[in-house]
């Protein structure tokens, strides 16, 4: 650690906070008791009588995602951290108001090597927290992984592909044995282990004419390995593979789902998905009705995904991945349930 962060807060960077920064700093202080608390006078001069304008008062109910729970998975975001680097991504993000990342591998294209001890620092001098990581594990890695995950003080750490390939019930059974036994180590490292679904998940077996989903749901230890509901992918295959409604598996076990993926899709009948994805807010996908169905809202993660987001813009927005993470982190911050 370098010299002249001896000093300071651990959580807190040692540059000038933003007005931003500030805000989520007085947010999360004793200052702001409640839901719609109005702030001592003392706060709201020190950031020039704005406090009101800026933290607005909750109307219509709690907040669906508290504000120190609105996460992005770096797959959204990947072109800059690709061209500018963690160190630019995390300063942006911090602006924005995002507190937590989701990892889509440790490697910043161009700008050069770094390793996970610098990319801790990284997350540290910005005030943000590993959520989790989206990295392809299996039974010879699995050691490596979790180390690196506790460099990163990661509470989870997942997978974002398919767990396993096919639709034959002997290869997902196959899958499920890999992911408990993993799923003990990660236990023993205090580690949650989670798995993202796509769409796929929620066909049937060719052989047993079981849901995937479903398959894994009986096989895998509640205890040992948990589910990453990318919410979006499971209203399509809810679409491609009616029968379930989304909502419900959540409803049936929620502490079988630590970590929420927020993505918005916009129907369009003309897509063989039933949707295109879409910044948040922008689509059809009710989440304030999802969400508020929930009855342990703040216990859980939450990252939002946006996988098209440096190629497509809703107008008259120019295309560019941060824009999309901006209006899309307002849009969440806003939902109330």
């Amino acid at each position: 650690m370098s010299h002249h962060h001896d000093h300071a807060h651990p959580t807190v960077s040692a540059k000038p906070m933003s007005r931003r920064s500030l805000l989520k700093a007085l947010a999360a202080s004793s200052v702001a008791v409640g839901a719609g608390a109005v702030m001592a006078p003392t706060a709201a001069s020190a950031i020039n009588g704005s406090a009101a304008a800026a933290v607005p008062t909750v109307s219509g109910g709690a907040r669906l995602v508290p504000i120190n729970r609105i996460g992005i998975q770096l797959f959204s975001v990947r072109d800059k951290v690709s061209s500018l680097g963690f160190r630019a991504v995390f300063e942006e993000l911090s602006r924005i108001g995002y507190s937590e990342i989701e990892f889509a591998g440790y490697t910043q294209g161009q700008v050069g090597a770094i390793t996970p001890t610098e990319i801790r620092q990284l997350l540290d001098d910005n005030g943000l927290r590993a959520a989790g990581s989206h990295v392809n594990l299996n039974l010879n890695n699995i050691d490596a992984q979790l180390e690196t995950a506790q460099i990163l003080g990661l509470p989870n750490l997942g997978q974002g592909g398919a767990v396993a390939s096919g639709r034959t019930s002997a290869a997902w059974l196959t899958a499920a044995n890999n992911w408990n036994i993993m799923g003990e180590k990660a236990k023993a490292a205090g580690i949650k282990l989670y798995m993202h679904n796509h769409a796929g998940e929620f066909n049937f077996t060719t052989d047993t004419n079981q849901r995937i989903y479903d398959l894994m749901w009986e096989n895998v230890q509640r205890d040992l390995a948990y589910f990453q509901m990318d919410v979006y992918w499971a209203h399509v295959g809810a679409y491609l593979y009616p029968g379930f409604k989304p909502i419900d598996y959540i409803k049936r076990d929620p502490r079988r789902f630590p970590f929420l993926h927020l993505k918005d899709g916009k129907l369009n009948p003309a897509s063989s998905n039933g949707y295109d994805i879409i910044e948040f807010g922008e689509g059809n996908i009710n989440y304030a009705e999802f969400l508020g169905a929930l009855r342990d809202k703040g216990q859980r993660y939450t990252s939002w995904e946006q996988d098209n987001a440096s190629s497509t813009a809703v107008a008259p927005n120019p295309v560019n991945s941060f824009g999309n993470a901006e209006r899309s982190y307002q849009k969440i911050a806003a939902l109330r349930g």
